[in-house]
């Protein structure tokens, strides 16, 4: 937050810092110049497309799961488009071949469905088949693509290996926020079961859950998990982090409305868990805020809680320094990510506005919402 005024924010806001933006994608792109490998953004992570011209600078493009998403990466960035769907909406089809680069299916099923369709489009469309390894060191279910009678991906048993033809890759995602040692492991398991058929392909997509710009993530690795690949079986590789390029770059400002006392200190504030920032309940976990800390760790403890009247509204404990009053700015971190893409309007409480911070540009206002955008989408 260095140099960013915060009472010229409005609140609240999610602020993201372009320096520390560019500082990822910077890393991002050295694994690409060291590998040869395309990392593509993961829109399902994070979308917000007045960015867009920077990330271009330093990726291939996009990956998606619904048409808005691809016709949002197409029109936005107009870089590489890569698809994937559980299923694919039938009269959503034809459209996204107009948007689409790369189309990943679910099924043996949905790709013979669509495949001719594929064919018959003017424009070079490539085709895989997402498999699933039934490996996974994910704790959370919620968040876990290879826990059990998962619906993501053609296990072995169900793989069936005389209708490849026509599909150019595999692709495969099994990882949450993890560094490449759990890759490398993955990577076994894939070999193992796929490695076979990994040979007739042009490509081979590493899907997600790599958490490369994370300060402890061993890049070295990563890079050797590569090369050893793209070695063996002669294909390109892919990734495509949507975490990575947002980790750490972006902030919910937020405001103090309130305190009431119900057997210790709350705070109400003018954002909300479930509105703003839905991953605090779903995965649960509890973001950092600057100069807080644990409950009882500094003198003053609060329970922080949204405007909402859900009753599990409550963003967690926190202790500060000084007692906190009406008015207090308090920063959330590392809330770039799975926010925007998730939040809504439960209540009718307004987003937050979006904002970026360059030192050259200083603070700009993205975005900011109204009552329209509430109704708008209301009937």
């Amino acid at each position: 937050m260095n140099k960013i005024d915060l009472n010229k924010l409005p609140s609240p806001c999610y602020l993201i810092d372009k320096r520390k933006l560019t500082i990822n994608l910077e890393t991002l792109n050295s694994v690409q110049e060291r590998t040869g490998c395309h990392i593509l953004l993961a829109l399902k992570g994070f979308s917000m497309h007045s960015v867009f011209p920077l990330i271009g600078q330093y990726l291939k493009g996009v990956t998606s799961s619904s048409l808005f998403e691809a016709r949002l990466g197409y029109e936005k960035m107009g870089k590489e488009v890569h698809a994937y769907s559980p299923a694919y909406v039938e009269s959503d089809f034809d459209e996204l071949l107009k948007y689409a680069d790369h189309i990943v299916f679910n099924s043996f099923d949905q790709w013979n469905k669509y495949k001719d369709k594929v064919k018959m489009t003017s424009k070079q469309i490539e085709c895989g088949i997402r498999v699933n390894p039934e490996y996974s060191e994910i704790d959370t279910p919620l968040y876990d693509p290879c826990y059990a009678n998962s619906r993501l991906g053609v296990t072995l048993s169900n793989f069936r290996p005389d209708e490849l033809e026509g599909l150019d890759g595999l692709h495969f995602h099994s990882m949450c926020e993890q560094n490449s040692d759990t890759l490398e492991r993955t990577l076994k398991v894939v070999e193992e079961k796929f490695g076979q058929y990994i040979k007739r392909m042009k490509w081979l997509n590493l899907g997600g859950g790599h958490h490369i710009t994370r300060k402890d993530y061993d890049i070295d690795k990563l890079v050797q998990s590569i090369l050893y690949l793209k070695d063996k079986y002669d294909v390109e590789i892919y990734l495509e982090p949507g975490e990575a390029i947002a980790l750490n770059t972006g902030y919910l400002v937020a405001t103090v409305l309130d305190i009431v006392q119900n057997g210790m200190n709350i705070a109400i504030l003018d954002t909300s868990a479930t509105c703003h920032m839905p991953d605090v309940l779903e995965m649960p976990y509890r973001p950092e805020i600057i100069d807080a800390g644990q409950p009882n760790e500094l003198p003053y403890t609060y329970r922080l809680g949204g405007l909402t009247c859900l009753a599990g509204d409550v963003i967690g404990d926190y202790s500060f320094k000084e007692p906190l009053k009406p008015g207090d700015k308090l920063i959330f971190c590392d809330m770039a990510h799975y926010t925007m893409v998730k939040n809504h309007m439960f209540n009718g409480v307004n987003l937050p506005s979006i904002v970026t911070y360059h030192d050259d540009e200083g603070i700009k206002v993205i975005r900011q919402f109204d009552f329209e955008d509430y109704s708008g989408r209301l009937s």
